[in-house]
C-alpha cells in the first residue's frame, strides 16, 4: 500500500497516560507519557525529535484537547479522528497495539480528521455552550421553585403567566418574609395582573411552612446568581461576536432564529462554509440528516445519526419558534409534517431546513427570502387540485372547476 506520510505518529489517549507510536524510515518506536502539562510538553518534543509531520489520535472524551492545544502551538498537523472510523480488527487489544494501528492508518493516508475550529472559535464555543448550560439550569431551578409552591398550596402559576415576573417576584419575596394574608399579597400585583386580584387572592391562600420559606429564599437567590452569570457571559460573547455582526444580522432574517440562536449557530459552525463540501455534509456533521439503514432491499429505521448535540439542540429550539410564526414556509412545513409524523419529528425536519438555509445565507451573503406558507401548494398546484377533486368525487359529488377572476 502506498505510503502517504513518511514520518507520522499515532496516539492512544487516556486519562492518565498517552501511548505514542512514531513510524519513520528508521523504524517504529513506542513511548508512554503522562497527561500533565510537563509530560505533554515532553511528548511534543519527542514527536518533533522524530521529525513527524502528522499526528493522529482518537476523539476520546475531552482528553484529546490538552494534547491538541500543545500540538497546535508547535504547528504540527494533527488529526482528531472519530473512534468508529479507526476500530482495529477484533482480537488482542492493548494500548500499544492501538497506537501502532492509528499510526499505520495515518501513514497510508486512511484517516480523515474531524472538523476542529480555530482556537478563537473554540473559546467562543465554550462560552456559548456554558451560557446555554446555565440557562438550562435556571429553567430547572424555576421548575423546582414551582414544585415547592405547589407543595405549599400556592397556585400562583395558574393565574400569572410568569411566576418570576415583577408581580410574581414581589409576592414570592413577601411570602419569604412571612406575609400570609392573600389580600395583601394580591395588592402587590402590577400592570394587567391587577385585573385578576380576586383570582390572585384565591391562588395565594396556602400553607407555607418555615422550611418552604427557606427553600424558596434559596431558590430565588440561586436564580438571581444564575441571571448575573448569564448577563456576564452575554457581555463577553457580544464582544467576541462584534466582528461577525453582519453574519448575525443575516441569520436573524430566518424565522425562529433570534440573536441568541444565531450566536450559538455561528459558534458551532463558524462563518466559512467552504470547509463543508456541500450542505449535505454540514447536515450530516450536525446530526440533522436522516440515517441510512438498508438491508436486503428493506429500509429500516432512518433515525438521525449522532452529531453536534449543542447545534442540534439550538436548531430544534429554533424550529419550535419558527412553528409559531404566521404565514411562513417553515411554519407550514412544521404543520404539514406534524400532522403525519408528530411534533418532535417535525421539529427535527424544520431544524434541518433552518440549517440548510443558514448554509446558503452565509455562503451567498444574502438575507433569507420568505417563500410563504403556500409555496409548496403553488409548486404542486395541479396535483393538489386533482387530489381534492378525486376526494370530492369519491364522496359522491360532481365537481366543475372554474378559475376565479382576479
Amino acid at each position: 500500500m502506498q505510503i502517504v506520510y513518511e514520518r507520522c505518529c499515532g496516539l492512544d489517549v487516556h486519562k492518565k497516560v498517552v501511548v505514542a507510536c512514531a513510524i519513520t524510515p528508521e523504524g517504529k518506536e513506542i513511548q508512554s507519557f503522562g497527561t500533565m502539562t510537563d509530560d505533554l510538553l515532553a511528548l511534543v518534543e519527542w514527536i518533533k525529535s522524530k521529525g513527524c509531520t502528522h499526528v493522529a489520535m482518537e476523539s476520546t472524551g475531552v482528553y484529546w484537547k490538552p494534547i491538541y492545544n500543545l500540538l497546535e502551538l508547535a504547528r504540527i498537523e494533527t488529526l482528531v479522528v472519530n473512534a468508529q472510523h479507526i476500530k482495529a480488527v477484533p482480537g488482542r487489544k492493548t494500548d500499544v497495539k492501538d497506537a501502532e494501528w492509528i499510526a499505520d492508518l495515518l501513514r497510508h493516508g486512511l484517516l480523515k480528521g474531524s472538523y476542529i475550529p480555530k482556537r478563537e472559535q473554540r473559546e467562543l464555543r465554550e462560552l456559548v455552550r456554558y451560557r446555554r448550560s446555565l440557562i438550562n439550569e435556571r429553567s430547572r431551578e424555576v421548575n423546582r421553585l414551582q414544585k415547592v409552591l405547589e407543595g405549599a398550596n400556592i397556585k400562583l402559576a395558574s393565574v400569572a403567566s410568569d411566576v418570576l415576573g415583577v408581580s410574581g417576584r414581589s409576592m414570592l419575596e413577601a411570602l419569604v418574609h412571612g406575609h400570609n394574608d392573600p389580600k395583601l399579597l394580591a395588592e402587590l400585583a402590577k400592570g394587567r395582573l391587577k385585573n385578576k386580584r380576586q383570582d390572585l387572592e384565591r391562588a395565594l391562600r396556602g400553607l407555607v411552612g418555615p422550611h418552604q420559606r427557606m427553600i424558596i429564599a434559596a431558590q430565588l437567590e440561586h436564580i438571581d446568581f444564575l441571571n448575573q452569570q448569564i448577563a456576564q457571559l452575554d457581555e463577553e460573547i457580544e464582544k467576541r461576536m462584534r466582528p461577525f455582526e453582519e453574519d448575525l444580522e443575516l441569520l436573524d432574517t430566518i424565522p425562529g432564529v433570534g440573536r441568541r440562536a444565531a450566536e450559538e449557530i455561528l459558534a458551532e459552525i463558524g462563518t466559512d462554509m467552504d470547509r463543508f463540501p456541500s450542505v449535505a455534509h454540514l447536515a450530516s456533521w450536525a446530526g440533522m440528516s436522516p440515517g441510512n439503514n438498508e438491508s436486503a432491499g428493506k429500509r429500516k429505521s432512518g433515525r438521525t445519526r449522532k452529531g453536534n448535540n449543542a447545534l442540534r439542540s439550538t436548531l430544534v429550539d429554533a424550529a419550535h419558534a419558527a412553528a409559531r410564526t404566521k404565514d411562513t414556509y417553515l411554519s407550514a412545513q412544521h404543520q404539514r409534517i406534524a400532522a403525519r409524523r408528530g411534533a418532535n419529528r417535525a421539529a427535527v425536519a424544520v431544524g434541518h431546513s433552518i440549517l440548510v438555509i443558514t448554509y446558503h445565507v452565509l455562503k451567498k451573503r444574502q438575507p433569507y427570502i420568505e417563500l410563504g406558507a403556500n409555496y409548496l401548494d403553488e409548486r404542486r398546484k395541479q396535483t393538489t387540485v386533482n387530489r381534492a377533486v378525486k376526494k370530492l368525487e369519491d364522496l359522491g359529488f360532481k365537481v366543475h372547476l372554474e378559475p376565479s377572476v382576479a
